[in-house]
């Protein structure tokens, strides 16, 4: 059997995406999966290591204000389409998997005049414009929220919780102990120093990176920091920094680094992507979150602030002095960051790997 699975631009798409390939190899590794993804997007490095081939085609992105890029983005749309024509007839696949993200709209519609069933997993509280698109042509839907399945098409919508890939380090507390000395000894990192743990998405955040800079100086020296500042992000001042504090860690992108990262992570500094809250929640680590406002991520942050499994960094008030007092607080007080962790991790279930494994068999019957 042969899956396509699509998305990018953005790694939002392609974590869940990843867990459903983990889950279903676990059971029939004799399927091939491949990926349908952007040209410049961080995702290709990251499903490359997953050991997925990877295909680019041409895709629009619509915008909700007047841009001349609507018209061209139009034609990229049309060549998309018959680029994944082409594709599908050659590959011949038995099922289209997407996420979210526009390279998967051109593909989908592809998909639906050539008969192959297609399922369309919505992560976010917003249901964004690509996957209403490809919506009508699917034959599953699943969502990460119960609430968003209320608002979606009854009888072809499953709420199945956020498919996330493996992150943990051991059944065991042996396993455990000796995977957190190893990741330590990856990071240079002592066995006792607290570690916080810094990210903004596959191309990174410029108002995390200024923040964490900002609140570097006031946390104690013996503190490590390791800071995952994006492949996009100019890193001069980052790597200034970590010349003047010694335990400043700066680094550009991470694949199969990020385990060890969350592993002895005391406390996560991040964006709100659907991806990297489900696997926060899968992980049960405290997360101090700072959205992108005026986006999905507001609404997703919002969401799960106000039932107390992260604290967010209001608009105009996310200072790097305000983080670090957070941060602080949350060091100091161990049960305060046991109770957001154990939180999180109940508002944002884990699907589980059998239901994703069922979804695909009932679809390819």
């Amino acid at each position: 059997m042969k899956i396509i699975l699509s998305g990018g631009g953005t790694l939002g798409p392609v974590v869940p995406l990843l867990a459903v390939v983990e889950a279903y190899k676990a059971k029939h590794p004799e399927t091939q999966f491949i990926w349908v993804g952007t040209k410049n997007g961080p995702e290709k490095e990251v499903v490359e290591e997953a050991g997925l081939p990877f295909f680019i085609i041409g895709a629009g992105k619509w915008r909700r204000y007047f841009s001349f890029w609507n018209v061209v983005d139009i034609f990229r749309l049309v060549i998309g389409i018959f680029q994944s024509l082409l594709l599908l007839w050659q590959e011949k696949p038995d099922l289209l998997i997407s996420s979210g993200g526009f390279v998967s709209v051109p593909l989908h519609w592809a998909g639906a005049l050539l008969g192959i069933p297609a399922w369309v997993h919505q992560q976010d509280v917003r249901v964004g414009l690509a996957n209403r698109l490809m919506f009508p042509f699917a034959r599953k839907i699943t969502t990460a929220l119960r609430d968003t399945a209320a608002a979606l098409p009854e009888r072809r919508t499953e709420w199945i919780g956020n498919p996330s890939r493996d992150l943990s380090i051991g059944d065991t507390v042996e396993t455990r102990l000796i995977a957190s000395v190893q990741a330590r000894k990856h990071f240079s990192i002592p066995e006792s120093a607290p570690v916080i743990f810094a990210l903004g998405g596959g191309t990174g955040s410029a108002s995390i990176n200024k923040i964490i800079l900002e609140a570097v100086s006031h946390w104690p020296k013996q503190w490590h920091i390791i800071h995952l500042v994006g492949k996009e992000r100019p890193k001069e001042l980052m790597e200034r920094a970590a010349n003047t504090f010694p335990n400043y860690h700066v680094y550009t992108f991470f694949t199969h680094e990020m385990k060890a990262a969350y592993a002895i992570a005391d406390v996560v500094v991040a964006r709100a992507g659907f991806g990297t809250l489900t696997e926060l929640a899968a992980l049960s680590k405290p997360a101090v979150i700072l959205p992108m406002f005026g986006t999905h991520q507001e609404e997703n942050a919002k969401l799960f602030a106000r039932h107390g499994g992260i604290i967010m960094l209001e608009k105009g008030t996310n200072s790097g002095l305000k983080l670090a007092q957070i941060v602080k607080e949350l060091i100091d007080i161990p049960e305060k960051r046991q109770e957001l962790g154990k939180k999180l991790h109940a508002l944002l279930p884990r699907a589980k790997s059998e239901r994703l494994t069922a979804i695909i068999d009932e679809l390819t019957v």
